[in-house]
């Protein structure tokens, strides 16, 4: 039923983790890594993070995660695997904080919502939208005995899953609704005073014809400016925020992959060899081919069109028993058995076209056209190359190919194409040209018509490395990694090994991924729970590689140190001291801005702009640039700017006329678009908020 589907994304996305199921208590009274009598691991040691003030024992966020994995069962009918892990720890954790830092927030302002409101949500005038789209006859119409029939069938056995789905969905109804509310209450609070209703009208309608000099940053070269060191902690002091950071750190690691060695190629080519035998001689073909297979289609039916790459042209016809193989695709071995050939209602066929669209849907514009087609074509027929034709000539998105149009099949094709390339009795250029409602078309018929079916096992086999070839990686990066005992240590043993040795920057807690290393995360615990600068790590196995890494340094939560971002400051305190050089240049300067921009040199531009309103933040030539934009508003007609550093270089503005919008006498149109837009922001900015005042440290990375 639809409303199963509906409760699964209920229960995902209203509140996420707020309810489970009675035996989730159960659990968490016997979990083993708790703070309480069965507690194998206690203290500080246990305390993945606090939120507003309430410490987080690894008990609990295992409770909470248990409860989103059982859940997942629920919901799909499967345990989750490694992929759903990540995002179950992360739904478990948003549980924790709107457990003890959002909904506390609900009781401060008496946000309830009673039981009468509960059953109204269910059964009432006002039901959860959830449950009337999951109960609509064919009209649309919500269908409330429907909905009365199946609650009132939830007792019996066999409902007993549906009966769980539905405790949870309505335990979940109460918290969302009193978000809701509380939201809502919040947004109300949202006002609009007439003066910004009226501010926001200017700023979309008053408008300044301007002209502008431009000089960019780069007019000045580095040579002319003299960085001090001075300077650079100057500019880090003053914009200091900037470089506010979250705690990461830096490390090096080699890899040792786990390649398919010629000895593990040669086995698989022994025993692709023996299935090869077994393949000849069985008469189950889909049975054997479903249970020696590593492929994904064992058994499928396929058109001409569709045949796999080596069977689309083979040098013999497939017939039904022809056994074709061992293949290699890439590092896959192919065998494919034809079980059986027959036919199909569909056609497919292949062609080429060149298409001459007509300039004027006019007889003289189709005239045209037609003469131009019957040219190119009767070129080819004298030798012409169909597809430098194409290229030439095409109007449509097979030109780049060379007209080729793959295979289609009947239905795909406008009918006068399609029944010229279907009518045809052999392939080769069409004897004239095509008329369809998007032009002439010259064909040239590739491939006949055909309905032919093949239906065809197949057996797939990847050359993977063996258990010897895995431990003889692992070998190689255990010894590599045993005995090193700093940085350069470890550059040097990989430099004599041939190793290359990679940089992972500002690796932050929550990273999952290190370069091209895909899922990292075991490496990422490892360099904020155990590392030691310059102590090599353990032996991390990542898929198909092996890799050992080594701490290099980090930094701390707060501010990005001075020395850190020096080499990252210092263009930004370059275009300072070339402002400076710049102003000073064009304040010497006198007459037009054409003059002034004449004697300052080739780097020097004037523009003009007709129609500059406020709520633009920039200007054509000088790029993003809100400061300009704003000085352009602060002049009065006919008046110049003084020389002043933008974002991208040095701006004077003249303003030539300035048009300010007419007073209206109702604003509430641009009071509703504000409000809306603060409405809108409120959703997402009152939990963030929130999230922020509660002070929330995140230690889960010592631990998954």
């Amino acid at each position: 039923m639809a409303l199963i589907g509906t409760l699964r994304t209920k229960m995902t996305k209203v509140v996420v983790g707020l309810v489970a199921i009675s035996m989730i208590f159960f659990i968490v009274g016997t979990d083993l890594f708790g703070n309480g009598p069965r507690s194998i691991f206690g203290g500080d040691k246990n305390k993945v993070g606090e939120i507003a003030g309430h410490s987080i024992s690894l008990n609990e966020y295992q409770a909470a995660i248990q409860e989103r994995e059982n859940n997942y069962v629920l919901n799909m009918g499967k345990k989750p695997g490694e992929r759903e892990q990540p995002q179950l720890r992360q739904e478990a954790w948003e549980t924790l904080i709107l457990k003890y830092a959002i909904t506390p927030q609900f009781d401060k302002v008496g946000v309830t919502v009673t039981s009468e409101e509960a059953w109204d949500m269910i059964q009432g005038k006002n039901i959860d939208q959830s449950i009337k789209t999951s109960f609509t006859d064919s009209a649309g119409t919500f269908d409330r005995n429907r909905l009365m029939e199946w609650m009132g069938n939830l007792d019996r056995p066999e409902m007993i899953q549906n009966r769980i789905r539905w405790d949870v969905f309505k335990q979940g109804l109460i918290p969302g609704r009193e978000r809701l509310k509380y939201e809502y209450l919040l947004v109300k609070t949202n006002y609009v005073t007439e003066a910004e209703a009226e501010r926001d009208y200017h700023s979309q309608n008053d408008v300044v014809e301007a002209k502008y000099l431009y000089v960019p940053y780069f007019a000045i070269s580095d040579s002319q400016v003299n960085v001090s060191e001075s300077d650079l902690k100057t500019y880090y002091n003053k914009y200091k925020d900037k470089y506010k950071v979250e705690q990461s750190r830096n490390l090096i690691y080699v890899t040792f992959p786990v390649v398919a060695s010629p000895e593990d190629s040669a086995a698989l080519r022994e025993d692709i060899a023996r299935v090869l035998e077994n393949f000849k001689n069985t008469t189950e073909d889909s049975v054997f081919a479903a249970n020696n297979t590593e492929g994904k289609n064992p058994y499928t039916k396929y058109s001409i069109s569709s045949l796999p790459t080596f069977l689309s042209n083979p040098k013999e016809a497939i017939k039904t028993g022809t056994i074709i193989g061992p293949v290699m695709e890439g590092s896959t071995f192919k065998i494919v058995k034809v079980v059986k050939v027959g036919t199909d209602t569909l056609y497919n066929a292949k062609a080429s076209h060149i298409l001459i669209k007509w300039v004027a849907d006019t007889p003289e514009g189709k005239k045209a056209a037609k003469e131009k087609a019957r040219k190119i074509l009767k070129e080819i027929r004298g030798g012409a190359s169909f597809a430098a034709k194409a290229r030439e000539f095409g109007t449509d998105g097979t030109a780049t190919r060379g007209g080729d149009l793959g295979w289609f099949s009947s239905g795909q094709m406008v009918k006068p194409f399609q029944d010229a390339v279907f009518g045809a009795k052999k392939t080769g250029l069409h004897n004239d040209v095509v008329e369809t409602q998007f032009g002439y078309h010259i064909i040239d018929v590739t491939a006949l018509k055909n309905n032919t079916s093949y239906t065809i096992a197949t057996v797939e086999r990847e050359i993977t490395p063996s258990d010897e070839t895995h431990n003889e990686a692992y070998r190689k990066a255990e010894t590599f990694a045993s005995g090193i005992s700093g940085i350069e240590e470890f550059k040097e043993k990989a430099k004599k090994q041939n190793l290359g040795v990679f940089d992972a920057i500002d690796v932050g807690t929550a990273e999952r991924r290190i370069n091209n290393l895909g899922d990292a995360r075991r490496i990422v615990t490892w360099l904020f729970r155990d590392a030691a600068a310059g102590k090599a790590s353990e032996v991390f196995d990542l898929e198909n590689n092996y890799v050992v890494a080594a701490m290099t340094g980090e930094t701390k939560e707060g501010y990005k140190p001075w020395d850190k971002v020096k080499e990252e400051i210092t263009p930004a305190v370059k275009n300072e001291l070339k402002a400076k050089v710049i102003i000073e240049k064009l304040n010497s300067q006198k007459g037009t801005l054409d003059e002034i921009a004449k004697s300052f040199g080739t780097d020097a531009a004037v523009s003009a702009i007709p129609d500059l309103k406020l709520n633009t933040n920039t200007l054509p030539t000088v790029g993003l640039d809100p400061v300009a934009v704003g000085e352009a508003f602060s002049l009065e007609n006919g008046k110049r700017s003084k020389p002043f550093a933008g974002d991208n270089g040095v701006v004077m503005i003249e303003v030539q006329n300035k048009t300010i919008a007419p007073s209206l006498g109702d604003y509430t149109m641009f009071r509703t678009q504000i409000l809306q837009t603060l409405n809108n922001r409120a959703t997402y900015n009152v939990p963030e908020a929130i999230k922020k005042a509660a002070d929330i440290k995140d230690n889960r990375y010592k631990f998954f």
